[in-house]
């Protein structure tokens, strides 16, 4: 088209300039080839400032598209990056409330295995101490009953008569409640123990005969029944001691044991769940960190696509502009060749 142009505009310079020829002008030939080199010099330097201008986007388009395809590679690299840490942290947050549920579960075990002990602890304790002072209260009674026959055989009277003549423990213990020398009530305990003892042996002679029976022996079998009888209470008592302080130990070695391990698991807890908030926390960053860099990454695709297709189209109509120019210079040149003919 520029070209059919040029071709109009010549003709129109050439019918400008050869009717003035006709009046007397000098070089009419000389004002159109100037003309036509004039036109040549313009189309020579807008071609010139045209390269200057493509040259400059061409830098650019080459520049940014660089520039581009490494925020691409880098926003492809991050996306990568921040998946992996989502992954990891939701393993890890997985793997800690695992942890956090079964370091509860033991907790609460321990702490109900420590409240049941101390509980058995408490009743152990309890049953000690009643059988402590039962055992002591007998032992105290059956101490006091043989210091009295004691001192009582070494009197003589009807008392002392009646104890050789009593025909049972439980005679002679009443013979000296008789006597006031010893009470009703220590008297009635030491019956039941008497029995008591000679039930359990089941007729062991060394205890005497069953207090139903007659009993045939003198004071000195009185004072041997029941010196027996503290005996068997002293060693019941020294037995229940020593058990309560196998117990009040075994006690002591648990609780410690569960305490510690108590302490120890609330500790790992606390840490498993600063850690779980922690890598919820991380999570939560990455998938907000993760949504900002995709979009990002999308845009700058995006961007690198229409910026592609901007340089191309530039680059298009640049050339397409350079060959036409080409034609005009090309056809000025014909021109000026054939008016210097």
């Amino acid at each position: 088209m520029k070209v059919m142009a040029l071709g109009t505009t010549l003709l129109l310079l050439t019918s400008a300039v050869f009717p003035a020829a006709s009046a007397g002008e000098a070089s009419p030939i000389g004002k159109v080839l100037q003309l036509l080199s004039d036109l040549q010099t313009k189309i020579i330097g807008e071609g010139e400032e045209a390269m200057k201008t493509y040259a400059a986007f061409s830098e650019w388009c080459e520049e940014r598209s660089k520039n581009l395809g490494y925020e691409i590679k880098t926003g492809k690299s991050e996306v990568a990056a921040l998946k992996s840490t989502i992954e990891e942290e939701s393993a890890l947050a997985g793997s800690l409330e695992s942890k956090i549920e079964k370091l509860a579960g033991s907790i609460a075990t321990d702490e109900a295995d420590l409240k049941a002990a101390t509980v058995i602890r408490a009743k152990e304790a309890a049953d000690f101490a009643a059988l402590e002072k039962e055992l002591t209260d007998v032992i105290d009674t059956l101490e006091r009953a043989i210091g009295i026959l004691e001192k009582e055989m070494q009197k003589s009277g009807a008392s002392m008569m009646q104890l050789n003549s009593a025909g049972s423990i439980a005679e002679a213990l009443g013979v000296l409640v008789k006597a006031s020398a010893l009470s009703s009530a220590d008297a009635k305990q030491l019956t039941a123990l008497v029995q008591s003892s000679q039930e359990s042996e089941e007729g062991d002679s060394s205890l005497g005969a069953p207090a139903g029976d007659v009993y045939k022996g003198q004071s000195r079998g009185i004072i041997g029944t029941l010196e027996d009888l503290l005996e068997k209470a002293e060693s019941q008592l020294a037995d229940a001691r020593k058990t309560e302080t196998a117990d009040l130990h075994n006690f002591e070695v648990l609780k410690l044991s569960l305490e510690e391990q108590i302490k120890y698991a609330k500790k790992e807890l606390a840490e498993a769940k600063q850690g779980s908030a922690a890598s919820g926390e991380k999570k939560a960053t990455a998938e907000g960190d993760l949504k900002v860099t995709s979009s990002e990454l999308a845009n700058d695709v995006t961007t690198l696509a229409d910026l592609h297709h901007t340089c191309l189209t530039k680059a298009q109509d640049f050339e397409a502009e350079t060959k036409s120019r080409g034609e005009e210079l090309k056809a000025l040149a014909a021109a000026k060749k054939a008016i210097s003919e």
